[in-house]
């Protein structure tokens, strides 16, 4: 084996390895984001704005570092196939764990966008029903008259004074 294969080799496994290693990173982010989208749904149920809003700000948080995330793989995946492809055989090992934790992100993203548009669709309908609670209150003091109204209008002015 040539020292130009070895090094050749030895940088396609780097690449593996860094890919896969992003990709492991990505998946835990993804579940990290599906437990702050079970707190934000417990959070809706209860009512609590305040925990709502510390989740929604975490959510940012997380949504940022996936993407983040995603910029690097991106460049890097490309980065992967092509030196698969011009290596001697052009066959980048797509058996082993690769492909599976790819399928696992999917899985992953979708079941982030279901439970999303879950929370979405709760959110939507507590505010409506908080909206419906608000238009239902009476302003306490808008059916009192003031203590003036009694007294009567007046009818003559005295200018001499």
């Amino acid at each position: 084996m040539a020292v130009d294969d070895k090094i050749d080799i030895e940088q396609r496994t780097a690449i593996l390895r860094r890919f896969r290693e992003l990709l492991l990173q990505q998946r835990t982010k993804f579940e990290h984001y599906l437990e702050v989208i079970d707190h934000e749904k417990a959070d809706i149920e209860s009512g609590d704005i305040d925990k709502l809003i510390a989740h929604v700000e975490l959510e940012e948080q997380v949504v940022s570092e996936i993407f983040t995330f995603q910029k690097v793989i991106d460049p890097l995946e490309s980065l992967y196939h092509a030196a698969y492809t011009a290596s001697a055989d052009g066959q980048a090992p797509e058996q082993g764990e690769l492909p599976e934790l790819k399928r696992s992100l999917e899985d992953l993203r979708g079941e982030v966008l279901k439970r999303n548009a879950e929370n979405r669709h709760l959110l939507k309908k507590r505010m409506e029903a908080v909206r419906s609670e608000i238009a239902g209150l009476r302003m306490p003091m808008k059916a009192r008259r003031s203590v003036y109204a009694e007294a009567g209008e007046a009818a003559i002015i005295d200018v001499q004074g």
